[in-house]
């Protein structure tokens, strides 16, 4: 019995859904986000409430259960509200500034890291804040401006972390 799979999601306004056999795509004001469905798995629309089912009780169909009715969620929120970070630069030259859609990062190197993905809503030399509608990919592109700069740690005069 999956808990997170049995847990109605409520459709805020202005999502629409379109159920199909291999994907559900979820459309909402910050954009259309597909997310996968399993064999096994139905979900199901009824009066703004999204139901997430499984078919039979095989081990597979059970793993899938709770992980579909998670990622419909995750994308409905994403499409509605969005996910964000916020990125501190510390060390000597290390900054960060908006270039039109870009965000640009100088983080000691002899050239410049850019990103044209993420929606930057401000970048002021040692703070971005990172705003993206899918989690999954707000979470790889701050580990890779992670990776361009040294960890964060306590006590380290140089890095780049990531806070909520």
């Amino acid at each position: 019995m999956s808990r997170i799979g049995n847990k109605p999601i409520e459709l805020p306004k202005g999502v629409t859904i379109e159920i199909a056999a291999d994907a559900i795509t979820i459309a909402g004001p910050k954009g259309k986000l597909i997310s996968p469905n399993f064999p096994g798995i139905n979900v199901t629309q009824e009066n703004g409430v999204l139901n997430v089912k499984r078919e039979n009780d095989l081990k597979t169909t059970r793993a899938f259960h709770g992980l579909v009715r998670s990622l419909v969620a995750n994308h409905i929120v994403g499409s509605t509200v969005g996910f964000s970070k916020l990125l501190i630069l510390n060390g000597v030259g290390y900054r960060a500034q908006k270039k039109g859609k870009q965000l640009v990062m100088s983080l000691g190197f002899s050239h410049d890291v850019v990103y044209d993905e993420p929606a930057i809503e401000g970048a002021v030399n040692k703070r971005a804040y990172v705003e993206i509608t899918e989690s999954k990919k707000l979470g790889s592109d701050v580990k890779n401006g992670e990776k361009y700069g040294k960890p964060a740690k306590p006590f380290c005069v140089a890095s780049v972390g990531a806070y909520d």
